[in-house]
């Protein structure tokens, strides 16, 4: 049963992206600049989770933070590079082909992370089956594109 509450819950994250992109794309139409649209986005993003810590009670080790790699902090970059992007991306090319794009990216660099064990709790190897997988998404934006 608790796997289909993670499943519940990546599913609709997924949902939210599209609609999320449309209002930051609104956002920074509206204030004629898409990348402080992406900076408003992350500032009320981060009154929302430090909100969420206070409300919730949640716990942090303080000397993991100290300790942690330096290349464990470009996930801050990355993510602000990923929703930077679609606000732009996403009045030019439009909501479906933009995710179809943003999953066949995931699903690639996905597979590689689980094959090599890079950044995953368990690997994955490549096979067939990925691969068929990976094939079917690519046809899948390419349907999106053409029709």
């Amino acid at each position: 049963m608790n796997n289909y509450i993670w499943i519940i819950v990546a599913l609709a994250a997924g949902a939210l992206l599209p609609i999320q992109a449309g209002l930051n794309t609104r956002l920074g139409k509206t204030i004629e600049n898409p990348v402080y649209a992406s900076l408003i986005s992350f500032v009320i993003g981060t009154i929302a989770l430090a909100l969420y810590v206070v409300v919730t009670k949640q716990h942090v080790t303080w000397a993991g933070i100290k300790t942690a790699p330096f290349h464990i902090w470009l996930g801050g970059i990355l993510g602000a590079f990923y929703v930077t992007a679609i606000v732009i991306v996403f009045p030019k090319i439009g909501p479906a082909l933009t995710f179809g794009l943003i999953v066949t990216g995931q699903m690639v660099i996905s597979v590689l992370l689980d094959h090599t064990n890079i950044l995953v709790a368990e690997a994955h190897s490549f096979s067939l089956w990925r691969l068929v997988g990976i094939i079917l998404i690519v046809a899948g934006v390419v349907i999106l594109r053409r029709f």
